[in-house]
């Protein structure tokens, strides 16, 4: 019998594998993918907002705690475990180090990324080279891995753990056990049960892209949710990004992203605007907008710049539709031409003069426009023109087991002695809803190095129970 066995292949995974095996544990990962899809959503991810009292290595200036803190405090309208979020803030100033030592290696923030030079630390390759390495790092140090192996259900006695079950009907047994499989994300039928129909008699999730990977069905999630273990947070709540409407329908990653919409104006397929595109910066806002366009009518909007806004933000893969004209673009966008028009041309009349800083909170605003622009307001009166498709695109759901700073798994409000979860399943607890960047990867990294090394002292003590 393994000592700990770990359920997943993500960050959140195989930290807590690399942990488990460190204090001495003999560690058994097993994963829903083939090895060629291995990584969960890890491997789209690109870095890992830190903590830091000074300049460290990758990371200029400082980035305090609580500067941190405000910053999560803001994004989730103060849903979310303080004692868990600082926890979370507190472990990623010093988790890099151990990082470097299985491999994974950091670099300067590119020119332009999302303002994030302070706060987030690059992964070199990114988050598959991330992956890549830890699994490499942890089969250097025996971990044992099986790719192919989805788990479905989970033994217990009362709220110790004693096995789980695969979908090939297999029973695998452990001393201690931690649960890092995901969201529900690529479950289209939760999906749908979640967010139901709307007043237009439409199915919202239908439309709705998954950035990540398709092997995140949740079965697990729901499995112990059954099982009567404590959840927490709004199944609807999720890291949702307003992605290229022509991004595939699984895996589409970060470079599916349209990063222009705090430079110009949103619209919906009627040619109205419906949210404040310059409320923030856009690594503070740009998870709201996937929520944002799912809210609008056929779950589809449109990002409109014009040629000042070029150069000033991470250009997407695919070009975007171009027009020399407003009313051409209207056309070529397949909008209502009068609507649209009128819509961008009263935005440009409301924009009043100011000092245009794209790095700053600026005094470009709008005055007298329901809803306002708050910052980054110039008029759209140079051509050519440009329009970006937008679907809303899923990253990870919120909806998770509750947890406590050990990262056991609750049943009626009582900690589990050996069943651990970290990563998606537990996000919930910190992200009640909203997102900033690289606070996923915080979070995975905080709670899987925690778990891994609970679940290793609590398979010790079952092994001395034993002896």
């Amino acid at each position: 019998m393994v000592d700990v066995l770990v359920i997943g292949g993500g960050n959140a995974a195989l930290c807590a594998a690399l942990m488990a095996r460190e204090a001495g544990a003999s560690v058994l990962v097993v994963e829903a993918s083939p090895r060629e899809w291995r990584g969960g959503n890890s491997q789209h991810t690109r870095n890992l907002r830190c903590m830091h009292d000074a300049p460290q290595d990758v990371l200029i200036d400082a980035y305090p705690e609580e500067e941190y803190w405000q910053d999560l405090l803001k994004v989730t309208g103060g849903i979310t475990d303080e004692h868990l979020a600082r926890l979370t803030i507190r472990a990623s100033s010093t988790c890099r180090d151990w990082m470097r030592r299985h491999g994974v290696h950091f670099q300067p923030p590119l020119s332009g990324a999302l303002h994030v030079a302070r706060t987030n630390a690059f992964f070199m390759g990114g988050g598959k080279a991330l992956v890549n390495a830890y699994f490499r790092s942890a089969e250097k140090l025996g971990v044992q891995v099986r790719y192919d192996t989805p788990v479905v259900s989970v033994e217990l006695d009362g709220d110790r753990f004693v096995a789980v079950r695969t979908t090939k009907g297999e029973r695998i047994e452990a001393k201690s056990c931690v649960l890092a499989a995901g969201g529900f994300e690529s479950n289209r039928e939760w999906l749908r049960e979640a967010w139901g129909q709307n007043e237009r008699g439409e199915w919202p999730s239908d439309n709705f892209l998954i950035r990540g990977t398709r092997f995140n069905e949740g079965m697990l999630l729901k499995h112990m949710i059954d099982a009567g273990a404590d959840s927490i947070g709004d199944p609807t709540q999720a890291h949702m990004v307003a992605i290229d409407a022509r991004a595939p329908l699984y895996d589409g990653g970060i470079c599916t992203r349209i990063d222009c919409v705090s430079l110009g104006v949103v619209v919906n397929r009627e040619g109205q605007r419906f949210y404040d595109e310059g409320e923030d910066f856009w690594p503070k806002c740009y998870a709201i907008w996937g929520r944002l366009v799912a809210q609008q009518p056929g779950q589809i909007g449109y990002s409109i710049i014009d040629q000042k806004a070029i150069g000033r933000f991470m250009p997407p893969v695919f070009p975007g539709t171009t027009a020399n004209t407003l009313a051409e673009l209207a056309r070529k966008l397949g909008l209502p031409e009068q609507a649209f028009v009128k819509t961008v041309e009263d935005y440009n009349a409301a924009c009043r003069p100011g000092s245009f800083d794209h790095t700053a909170l600026d005094d470009c605003a709008t005055s007298g426009l329901a809803p306002a622009k708050t910052h980054w307001a110039r008029p759209i009166n140079t051509a050519p023109f440009y329009g970006y498709t937008l679907k809303p695109g899923v990253t990870f759901t919120y909806l998770g087991l509750k947890v406590n700073d050990r990262a056991a798994v609750h049943f009626g409000g009582r900690p589990s002695p050996n069943l651990f979860v970290a990563g998606e399943m537990m996000a919930g607890n910190v992200l009640g809803k909203g997102y900033t960047a690289g606070v996923g990867m915080a979070i995975g990294t905080a709670f899987g190095r925690i778990a891994g090394t609970q679940a290793a002292a609590a398979a010790r003590k079952v092994e001395h129970a034993t002896a």
